[in-house]
């Protein structure tokens, strides 16, 4: 299976979980050193884990890393598409539009371009699966965070938009949206802050751990999951039902 973004947070908990159930995981991320220091920790608990250095808003490397990837591991049953970065800015910002040029490759241009590459294996897959990861943000949105949320509602809509597409070929699009998850992305944030937060918006009064997004992934990348397709699975302690 492929993961990108696996060098931190939810991405990291993706691949520790599935190569503790006994995948083969590709661990992908910009930079190799951090890829290799999580694909050495899941060696070292005697799992299979291979590095691969993929900067996800490169089309070329995309093209180019994913047949290597699928051939090193024998094919590919599993895409993980979970790379990120932050995207926050006011709509009247000076720095707006290079915001958005420097978000959007990685947010949602980088998922289809990694599906159509990984697309010739997972059709060889006896359960082949892709699961997106997107962001409360897509269901809600937060002022100043509109470069964000417009991706990751873009990349529920293409959940949706191929899992129609892929049905027929027994290939499963489901798309993740995590809540308040304790990452790098949120480690800024003081944890009174987070505190207080929690309380206030999440139905279970607390910031979630990003192995509780991966087992939710891993669920979906279950032989017994093959009818589950198109859909969004919040995973955010009850904020968009306490606040819907």
């Amino acid at each position: 299976m492929l993961v990108t973004g696996a060098a931190s947070g939810m991405g990291r908990a993706t691949a520790t979980v599935f190569a503790r159930e006994g995948a083969k995981v590709a661990v992908t991320d910009r930079r190799l050193e951090d890829a290799e220091a999580v694909a050495a920790e899941i060696r070292a608990e005697g799992h299979d884990a291979t590095a691969w250095a993929l900067d996800v808003s490169n089309a070329d490397a995309i093209a180019k890393t994913i047949p290597e990837i699928a051939d090193a591991l024998g094919g590919l049953d599993c895409v993980i598409n979970n790379a990120g970065v932050p995207g926050g800015a006011p709509i009247d910002a000076p720095n707006y539009e290079a915001v958005w040029e420097r978000a959007l490759p990685i947010l949602l241009t980088a998922h289809p371009r990694i599906i159509r590459a990984a697309l010739p294996y997972l059709r060889k897959s006896k359960s082949p699966r892709i699961v997106n990861i997107a962001s409360t943000e897509a269901l809600g949105a937060t002022a100043r965070d509109s470069v964000y949320a417009a991706a990751k509602a873009g990349v529920t809509g293409l959940t949706r938009a191929l899992a129609v597409e892929l049905g027929k070929e027994g290939i499963t699009v489901n798309c993740i949206c995590p809540g308040p998850i304790n990452t790098g992305m949120t480690q800024a944030i003081p944890e009174a802050d987070k505190t207080t937060f929690a309380a206030r918006r999440t139905a279970m009064r607390r910031y979630g751990e990003p192995e509780e997004v991966a087992h939710v992934t891993l669920s979906l990348c279950l032989p017994a999951a093959s009818y589950i397709t198109g859909a969004t699975i919040p995973v955010d302690g009850g904020l968009m039902a306490r606040n819907a």
